[in-house]
């Protein structure tokens, strides 16, 4: 049977097949040897070796699309980013850190905002002004008033999302939300483990359809530029794309170099002056990294 690993601990791996519910399995010794892992988030065949018990071997670990180290998973569609509109108020050199580091590793990003009951109107405005640019899809809501949340959830339907931000940003009561009544789910996986000693670091995808999966990441608060060099950087910047060849010197880093398309873009308004401060910021930290 063809199943997805939601969880693994202790050598175990906890196997949801949709229709049937969650197998204990290991995983067979082939895969040491090979030095293969199972990760949360593969795609997995598994034999049957008990049905009443629910218990099972893995046979076959899937071809991955993805794979991310922090957190430990794989076959990660896109990720779900939240931050507060205010209160805390969004750091936005951290949201752009992460930006980053989904854009190397291609997945694509929504940007959700949180707290709409208590946001200003104009710093909606702002926050959309600086990401819709950039190409990603901005969403606003209330977690608390449950505001919204049918549209997140259209926007996760089908797909295994990680979701991921700060702490105080209520990234708990939006995932409380989206889960609805499949926490029974993950309850089985509390009771076959029955130790209650496990927290939150480890990865787990949770349920919450048939299909679709979401991925409670441990909030982060300091995310460095991952292993490229600076001149890569601006790859990762979407919103400098249309740009790029239009500089004076061919490989411009945007940075210091006359007569550059992606600074006279921000001139005339068509780059956001926080992203490109940003960039440089990130830019600037690479380059001081490198030396050393």
């Amino acid at each position: 049977m063809r199943g997805k690993i939601v969880k693994g601990i202790a050598g175990f791996y906890y196997v949801h097949i949709a229709g049937f519910g969650i197998y204990e399995c290991k995983a067979k010794g082939i895969f040491r040897k090979e030095g293969k892992k199972p990760l949360v988030g593969d795609d997995v065949e598994i034999d049957i070796l008990s049905e009443e018990d629910k218990e099972g071997n893995i046979r076959e670990i899937l071809p991955r699309k993805n794979e991310l180290i922090r957190p430990a998973v794989a076959n990660v569609d896109q990720a779900l980013v939240v931050f507060a509109v205010q209160k805390p108020k969004p750091h936005l050199n951290l949201l752009d850190r992460f930006l980053v580091m989904m854009e190397q590793k291609e997945i694509p990003v929504i940007l959700c905002f949180n707290k709409l009951d208590i946001a200003v109107e104009e710093e909606l405005e702002r926050l959309g002004d600086i990401y819709r640019p950039s190409g990603y899809k901005v969403e606003f809501i209330s977690a608390r008033f449950k505001e919204h949340i049918d549209e997140i959830k259209a926007l996760l339907k089908g797909k295994t999302t990680t979701v991921a931000g700060p702490s105080g940003v209520g990234k708990s009561s939006l995932i409380n939300c989206l889960q609805g009544e499949v926490r029974m789910e993950t309850g089985d996986i509390s009771r076959k483990i029955d130790r209650g000693k496990h927290t939150t670091r480890h990865s787990e995808l949770i349920a919450v359809d048939e299909d679709t999966y979401i991925v409670d990441t441990p909030g982060f608060s300091s995310l460095y530029a991952g292993n490229f060099e600076k001149e890569e950087l601006k790859g990762f910047f979407p919103e400098f794309t249309a740009f790029e060849g239009q500089c004076r010197f061919n490989g411009c880093d945007h940075v210091h170099e006359p007569d550059c398309a992606v600074k006279q873009a921000l001139s005339d308004g068509k780059i956001h002056s926080v992203r490109y401060q940003n960039y440089l910021e990130l830019y600037k930290e690479i380059k001081e990294k490198r030396r050393f």
